[in-house]
């Protein structure tokens, strides 16, 4: 069975508004989603009143779109955006679809006395797409929309259905894993506050190499160490030679550390030989979600010359369940300008479009809980504030470039941003600039301190979208938990 969620926010502006559409898989009850040897995720259901769900199915996270034309959408749809933060779920083998009213609407007709989030199974709308989403994802954005339309069929402004009350689930009882079955992942440097950052610790005088305006510099991760929000891992092994060491040793990193990024999910592919013009890419990009390219900072530093990164980057990348559309975040587009004295693209990375509106003002943020933290409560420290718009490249550029020597891209694969840092010394996205180089401890309000990440720490991803006259949009939160090493 498929399980499809699509959440609905509404603008101040234009309350018919399609912000966000999330969608999720599950399979039948106690079976394991399977996708080229991998586990993807649960849901748990505690037999809702008339529900035909098991106690226990497989779920995924994902997304889809709204109209372009979103004036025109509708007016049917202005007073239920208005007043509920709602995401759909369809059991597609069960005939069933769900409804999640958000609980900070002050409209909570269907649930005023919950203080809980809900999913609630309806009869309704097929969509058969297996166990993960990239068989949608390769199906475009025409179909994303239409699905979006027929699953929006379930919904009524002036009177819900009685049956959104009696199928209600917690929605707490939800736990989502990797939307799609990531084929092949590639990483870029797109941010340049981090480039620069990193290249003043190891060129002083020459942060930026040559290339860095005139070429979006990427290298190809491992798909299969791709990690769902929420998962832990064993702290890495690795090489590692400090400077003052004859020959280096294998040993546990002790400089852990993370990166905050975006993930763009790739929808419909192109074929081997055939790139995809920058005109054409974001016809090309399902959504965007949060990553985390975890970095072991020692074994990195003896390791990646000549060819980067290899053990320091392979062993985890973590990625959140929700991806978020672009049409989802067009009202928070933004003019794409160089500085002034910096390289044009070249023709291939240039279009009137990418001029006109390829940034995104997406606001990001890391968090860090310790275990003594956790143990008291200790929601945990922000360390960091940062913003998506000042990325050097774009997501358009970022798919014609990889594509202009053919290569193709298939449906669910991966591109990371790279690090986002802001330009200022508290924005940095990795605790190896906060800390510069670990040279600076970081005080936390629990009184611990911190230059790289210990076992036992979580690192917290968050995002959302902001702007004056338009309801906020969440990107959700991607988390990790690093454990000790494992005895070699």
């Amino acid at each position: 069975m498929l399980l499809a969620c699509l959440t609905l926010a509404a603008s101040n502006d234009i309350a018919s508004l399609f912000h966000q559409s999330l969608v999720c898989n599950t399979v039948n009850p106690g079976q394991a989603v399977q996708d080229g040897g991998k586990a993807y995720g649960r849901l748990r259901l505690d037999n809702p009143q008339g529900s035909n769900v098991g106690s226990r199915v497989i779920g995924v996270g994902g997304f889809l779109g709204w109209p372009d034309d979103w004036e025109r959408f509708s007016a049917e749809w202005q007073e239920v955006l208005s007043r509920y933060g709602v995401s759909i779920f369809h059991l597609t083998e069960l005939s069933d679809r769900a409804i999640e009213i958000n609980p900070q609407s002050p409209y909570r007709d269907w649930d005023r006395d919950k203080k809980e989030r809900f999913i609630l199974d309806l009869a309704a709308v097929g969509l058969k797409t297996g166990p993960t989403l990239n068989s949608l994802a390769a199906m475009g954005r025409p179909v994303w929309k239409k699905l979006r339309a027929e699953l929006s069929k379930g919904l009524s402004a002036k009177a819900p259905n009685n049956k959104f009350k009696r199928h209600l689930v917690p929605m707490k009882q939800a736990e989502l894993f990797v939307p799609v079955s990531v084929g092949d992942y590639s990483d870029f440097f797109t941010g340049i506050h981090h480039a620069t950052n990193m290249g003043k610790m190891l060129r002083p005088d020459n942060p930026l190499l040559p290339n860095y305006k005139w070429v979006p510099i990427g290298y190809h991760g491992r798909a299969s160490s791709i990690l769902a929000s929420g998962r832990a891992f064993h702290r890495p092994h690795g090489q590692i030679k400090p400077p003052d060491a004859e020959p280096p040793s294998l040993a546990p990193s002790a400089r852990l550390d993370y990166e905050l990024e975006l993930g763009v999910i790739v929808g419909s592919p192109n074929e081997l030989g055939s790139p995809v013009r920058i005109a054409d890419a974001e016809s090309h990009v399902l959504g965007l979600t949060l990553l985390n390219d975890w970095s072991a900072r020692d074994v990195q530093a003896w390791e990646y010359q000549p060819l980067g990164p290899f053990l320091a980057k392979n062993f985890a990348t973590t990625l959140s369940p929700w991806i978020v559309t672009l049409d989802a975040l067009a009202p928070f587009r933004e003019a794409f300008v160089r500085p002034a004295g910096d390289p044009s693209p070249l023709p291939y990375l240039d279009s009137p479009a990418n001029r006109a509106t390829g940034v995104i003002g997406i606001e990001l943020e890391v968090w860090l809980e310790t275990a003594k933290m956790r143990s008291a409560g200790h929601a945990g420290d922000r360390l960091s504030h940062s913003n998506y718009r000042d990325a050097y490249w774009t997501i358009a550029q970022l798919l014609a470039h990889h594509t202009v020597n053919g290569c193709p891209l298939n449906a669910g694969d991966l591109l990371g941003t790279g690090t986002i840092s802001g330009p200022t010394a508290d924005q940095g996205g990795s605790m190896l600039e906060l800390s510069r180089g670990g040279k600076e401890p970081i005080l936390l309000s629990s009184g611990e301190t911190r230059t790289f990440i210990e076992d036992g720490d979580t690192v917290i991803l968050r995002a959302y979208c902001e702007r004056e006259r338009w309801r906020r949009i969440g990107l959700g939160e991607c988390r990790g938990t690093v454990l000790p090493a494992t005895k070699q």
